[in-house]
């Protein structure tokens, strides 16, 4: 996912995609322990990809926090 079209998603929505892909990151990481993926780059591009959403998440928890106390 591009970093435009995460700009573009809400707070919670977000939040609720990086719930989701630390789900899909498990799941990638337990099947290719029992037996290894076709690809095995995805759980490296997965894992880059919820620190791109977190860290999306968290300057914007900055920039409400920092709205709220000016």
């Amino acid at each position: 996912m591009k970093q435009n079209i995460i700009n573009d998603l809400t707070t919670d929505e977000i939040r609720d995609r990086i719930e989701e892909e630390r789900g899909n990151y498990a799941k990638l990481k337990l099947n290719h322990a029992v037996s290894p993926l076709e690809n095995p780059l995805k759980i490296r591009s997965t894992r880059r990809f919820i620190a791109r959403l977190e860290t999306e998440y968290r300057k914007r928890l900055a920039q409400q926090q920092s709205e709220t106390t000016n």
